[in-house]
């Protein structure tokens, strides 16, 4: 079944070439494939076991093949040219995306990780959405392709040492206190820049910014939990000395990153570079949850991750279209659109509720768990970390404010509200991000035994 995962998505990649230059039928195979994939993912995730404590279909949920799918359809009238070529590359995007997060052997998991890089960059590069997107696209290439080295020149340090890549094996190695603390760094500078945490994270806004819708939900919906899915899978789990070592460190560039992006986000202009910054804030407070030793803190940042990839997306998608009406993403051009477009200000209303974590939004119990979990392990940083929520209070009301209300712009001319396309895209982003407020035990009973076994117990 996780095989049929990964070939679905290269079948659909063979049904957009033999479709000849008919970009309908393209758009139409492209979608179909995904929505298969998203299918296949749900049965996955209805057949898993959690009172089992073993591998079985751990990392099947269907978050990514939901960004997928948003993914293809966000995409259905923004891209213009070289259409094949992007529903191709998109769609091994995605099945190099399901494979990082089912493989078990490190040195595959390493090749995934890194091969995501390649369609990513020509997405950006090719279909960028302004001038500056070469430059962009290497950044983003670069910056992360720099940071990853120091994770195989780790990974070949464990295979010497233990003599084999594979994650269960793995687990159980004894791998000295001293050894695991340099390897560690190793993980730690590759997942670091994926994060992003500071002074890592140039890379992200730039790449937003310039990318294009579909770039910019497959950047925010998954690529930025590459980071959290590494440090819990193989930092953690295979490194646990050495993680109880290095979590102040953790904690104080987290902490540094939430309060440094969430005052750069109230400095911003451009509608896309306010939501990348804010994402940096939110995904450090994922690692304060991961590395908080505490089944609380480690759920709590899984849930917060989940509901990042549902509501950054649906603000890139609110944003987006505005910028199809009006051609521009400086805020200060925007004022009064509810007058005008009632529904897309009621849904970037609602979004930007979650964003900043009200009540029965998805964020707030991420948010509220990772907090439990990390007060418990250092009640100062978690405190500073906790400013985040209120900054993203702060940014978060003074952006719909500043949109939505208040005397019509003179500079722009009312524009239609959403259409029912826009308006399909967004409704079931909406639809999870209230079920995972309302109903979180949803989620959080498959993480329960798993949780709990990755309390990090030092071998030594």
């Amino acid at each position: 079944m996780i095989l049929s995962l990964l070939v679905t998505p290269i079948l659909g990649v063979i049904g957009v070439i033999l479709s000849g230059e008919n970009s309908s039928l393209q758009k139409k195979v492209a979608l179909a494939s995904s929505l298969l994939t998203f299918v296949l993912s749900l049965v996955l995730w209805a057949g898993f076991d959690s009172n089992y404590n073993g591998f079985q279909f751990v990392s099947s949920f269907p978050t990514v093949t939901t960004q997928e799918v948003v993914g293809v359809d966000a995409s259905w009238e923004s891209i213009k040219t070289g259409i094949k070529y992007f529903l191709i590359a998109f769609l091994v995007l995605e099945t190099l995306l399901i494979a990082v997060f089912v493989v078990l052997d490190l040195l595959l998991f390493y090749i995934c990780f890194e091969s995501v890089l390649i369609p990513m960059f020509l997405i950006i590069g090719i279909w960028g959405a302004r001038e500056r997107k070469i430059h962009a696209a290497y950044q983003f290439f670069l910056y992360t392709l720099l940071g990853s080295l120091f994770m195989l020149l780790a990974i070949l340090v464990i295979y010497f040492e233990v003599g084999s890549t594979d994650y269960q094996v793995l687990a159980v190695a004894d791998i000295s206190e001293t050894r695991q603390r340099i390897l560690w760094l190793g993980f730690f500078l590759s997942f670091a820049v994926k994060v992003p945490m500071i002074p890592f994270h140039i890379w992200l806004p730039e790449a937003h910014v310039e990318a294009s819708l579909a770039g910019s939900i497959i950047l925010a919906g998954v690529l930025l939990k590459l980071a959290g899915y590494g440090f819990l899978r193989y930092s953690i789990a295979i490194l646990p000395d050495a993680s109880v070592f290095f979590t102040p460190l953790v904690y104080s560039l987290a902490v540094i990153s939430i309060i440094y992006s969430s005052f750069t986000t109230l400095r911003q202009v451009d509608l896309k570079k306010i939501i990348a910054y804010s994402s940096v804030g939110h995904m450090n407070i994922t690692l304060l949850g991961l590395f908080s030793n505490t089944i609380q803190g480690i759920e709590g940042s899984l849930i917060l991750m989940l509901a990042h990839g549902v509501v950054s997306p649906a603000l890139f998608i609110c944003v987006v279209i505005l910028y199809d009406r009006y051609h521009t993403r400086l805020l200060k051009y925007y004022r009064g659109l509810t007058q005008h477009m009632p529904v897309w200000s009621i849904m970037f209303f609602l979004f930007t509720l979650g964003n900043i974590a009200v009540p029965l939004s998805a964020n707030f119990v991420g948010e509220f768990m990772t907090f439990t979990g990390a007060f418990q392990q250092n009640p100062v940083l978690t405190v500073l970390g906790g400013l985040g929520m209120i900054l993203s209070a702060a940014y978060g009301i003074w952006l719909y404010n500043r949109t939505a209300f208040g005397a019509q712009s003179r500079y722009l001319a009312p524009m239609g509200d959403i259409n029912r396309r826009e308006f399909m895209t967004l409704l079931p982003l909406l639809f999870l991000m209230f079920v995972m407020g309302l109903f979180p035990n949803l989620f959080l009973e498959p993480m329960h035994l798993a949780g709990r076994s990755m309390n990090t117990q030092p071998k030594h």
